[in-house]
Parts: C-alpha cells; sequence; structure tokens
C-alpha cells in the first residue's frame, strides 16, 4: 500500500511535532506500507542524518517541498497533494487538515491526526468539512480531553469507527536492552549516586524553575537535564554556576537514537508541567496533551514523578507514576524527598511503568490507526 504522509512540521527539527512526525511515518513503514513524506523545506537532508536525529531504523521516503510561510503553509499542502497523486497515492495519512479534506475529494482514504483544536479562519471550516464527509476516513485524536474538547466545540459526536484515540507512543525497540542505571552512568561518564533526570525541551510551562529549586533543596541528589535549544542551556548553566550548583548535568540536545540511555541512567525521571505548557510554536496544551516523554519515560522502566494535570491520569496512575500538585515546589520536594528515601518504592513504580509501556509502540498505534479502512494492496 502506498501511503503518502504530508506535514507541517520542519525536518529535521528538534521539536516534539517533528519528532512525532518521523516516528509516526516509520511505524507506517514498518506495518508494511510504501511511505512517502512531504514536508516542508529547500533543502534535503540524507536520510543517514535523519535515522541519527530522530532513532530510526525503518527507511521510509521523504521530500521537502518549499513554501513561503506568507501562504500559511495552504501553497506547500496543494503542491504536496499533486506530488503525491503523481507517486501514485493509495492513502493520505496528515496531520494538516488543509490537505485531509482535499485528500478525500481525490478518492483517498484518508487519516488525519490532530494534536489540538483547528485553528485559523479556515481550521474549523476544514475540520467540519472532513467530519461530515461520507469518504473513507479517520479522525485520530491524541487525548480523550480532546475530544471532549472538540465534541464541545463543535456538537459533534465523535465516536464510532471514524474516530480513534491515539495516544503517542514510545519505540519499543530503543528500549529493549537498557542497562540498570548504575551502568547507564558509568556508559556516558555520568557521576554515580541516585540521579533524578528531565528529558526535553526548557520552553515555557516545563516547570523549569520548578527544577531549579529542587536542585537547591536535594544538594545530596545529581540532576540530569537532557535537552534544551542552545541559548537556553547556556543561560540555565550560567544560573546554575551563579548558585553554586554543580550537581546538575546540562547535556544540551541529544539525538533521539542516544536519548534512552540517558534515561536509563536516571533512578526517577521528572514531568514539573505547569498549568500552562507552550509548545514551539506557542499557545496552551495542558488539559489535552499526550508528552511524548511520558511513553518513553514508562518504556524507560523508571519511577516517574509527574504534576497532576488531569489529562495525564489517561495513562498513569498511583501505581505507575507519583503525582505532584503543578507549581507546586513544597509538595515535589516533599514528594521527591519520601521517594528518595524509600528504594523499594521506586524498584516497584520501575517495575509497573515499564510493563504498562507495551501497549503504546509506535507500530501498534499505526496498526490501529489503519484497521478497518479500506485500503487496496494492504
Amino acid at each position: 500500500m502506498k501511503i503518502a504522509a504530508i506535514a507541517t512540521s520542519l525536518v529535521p527539527s528538534s521539536t516534539a511535532n517533528s519528532i512525532q512526525v518521523m516516528k509516526a511515518c516509520q511505524a507506517l513503514a514498518q506495518a508494511g506500507h510504501e511511505v512517502c513524506l512531504w514536508v516542508p523545506g529547500r533543502t534535503a537532508a540524507p536520510w543517514e542524518a535523519l535515522a541519527e536525529r530522530y532513532g530510526l531504523e525503518t527507511r521510509f521516503d521523504v521530500r521537502w517541498v518549499p513554501a513561503p510561510l506568507v501562504f500559511r503553509r495552504y501553497d506547500f499542502t496543494l503542491r504536496a497533494l499533486l506530488q503525491a497523486r503523481a507517486w501514485g497515492a493509495q492513502a493520505l495519512y496528515t496531520w494538516a487538515l488543509q490537505a485531509a479534506l482535499p485528500g478525500l475529494w481525490l478518492g483517498w482514504p484518508t487519516l488525519v491526526e490532530l494534536h489540538g483544536p483547528p485553528t485559523g479562519k479556515l481550521g474549523p471550516r476544514l475540520f467540519r468539512g472532513f467530519m461530515r464527509s461520507r469518504k473513507p476516513k479517520r479522525l485520530l485524536l491524541i487525548t480523550q480531553a480532546l475530544r471532549q474538547e472538540l465534541e464541545a466545540a463543535y456538537g459533534l459526536p465523535l465516536h464510532g469507527s471514524e474516530v480513534q484515540i491515539a495516544p503517542n507512543a514510545a519505540d519499543r525497540a530503543q528500549y529493549a536492552q537498557l542497562p540498570d542505571a548504575p551502568t547507564a552512568r558509568a556508559q556516558l561518564g555520568l557521576p554515580q549516586g541516585l540521579t533524578v533526570g528531565y528529558t526535553g525541551h526548557f520552553y515555557a510551562g516545563r516547570g523549569m524553575n520548578l527544577l531549579f529549586e529542587l536542585a537547591r533543596r536535594f544538594p545530596q541528589v545529581n540532576f540530569l537535564w537532557v535537552g534544551g535549544n542552545p541559548r537556553d542551556v547556556d543561560a540555565w548553566r550560567e544560573r546554575l554556576s551563579a548558585a553554586q550548583l554543580s550537581h546538575v548535568t546540562l547535556t544540551g540536545f541529544v539525538p533521539q537514537r542516544a536519548l534512552p540511555l540517558y534515561q536509563a541512567a536516571a533512578d526517577i525521571l521528572l514531568m514539573p508541567y505547569e498549568r500552562k505548557i507552550a509548545g514551539s510554536s506557542g499557545g496552551d496544551s495542558a488539559s489535552i496533551c499526550s508528552p511524548m516523554k511520558m511513553f518513553d519515560y514508562l518504556a524507560a522502566g523508571r519511577a516517574i514523578l509527574t504534576s497532576d494535570l488531569p489529562v495525564l491520569h489517561e495513562v498513569l496512575n498511583p501505581h505507575n507514576a507519583v503525582f505532584c500538585p503543578p507549581e507546586d515546589v513544597d509538595g515535589w520536594a516533599a514528594a521527591l524527598g519520601a521517594l528518595i528515601e524509600d528504594p523499594q518504592r521506586i524498584a516497584a513504580l520501575s517495575r509497573q511503568a515499564r510493563a504498562d509501556s507495551e501497549p503504546y509502540t509506535w507500530l501498534a498505534r499505526a496498526q490501529r490507526a489503519l484497521a478497518g479502512l479500506p485500503l487496496e494492496g494492504k
């Protein structure tokens, strides 16, 4: 089956949406389909560089289409659709509503994946048009919370086979043979001793100030911060130095292929989300998010300390995570202190996290997404 994928994410990039697109496309290829991804841009990247950055094992085609931002990607999606038709696409998988509705018009079974409500002047109209079409289609929503928000906003019953809740996932193959925490630290040249880790961006809403305060309160613990763009990393390194917090290691950007080992180097992994979470392009996803780091943390098999956002309870529970009030430093410090003093609790959370990660794989996600659609040559 030839599946055309169309995304407005920049590739290569370190943004979460870019990583998610590449992992989803790899999963479609691993499910046995021929996949070609169209993204905006003028400069192609070699597959070897993409595989290293995104931690990819299964190859698929990526094509770049020049598209000035002034047209808000509508010109890009039109060009990508025309190229996909010339390529001989038999189905369409997209993250862009401006591609999804024309995909149905072109006669393709179409899957559109949404991580938030439709935006812009045309987004709501495109969404309504897509959902009202009787042609073969599927709407993939990352959380139940997002479905409820869309139902309330549009008055549409988003149930049945045309709508599927598709949380993000982890690449289980990358987490299959991870060493224990001391061995991972030794392999990475990190200090030994109990280590509390965070991996991800340093955007607003990610809890960086809380991480800083925890480091101040726990000088006996090693902290590992993995990720961040160079400017943010430099700023935090200066702040940590000024506060004489030498027990915090900042790595900067780490390719996806290497990320699991860094997560394995921690005994406890943190998700200190605030009540408002900004993405790479702004906005607030705190009520509807499905963070990829959550699934990576589960797959790494480490104890998780997380902000108590309602949407996270769709995946996490008291058996695989400890919940803390968002932005409450005292609450977080108390929870972390109690966990540090309870190695058996850390071990139990770690075992349950790994067990609970099993259903959340990119391949299983892709297979569920395609199940039941009238795909030729499947």
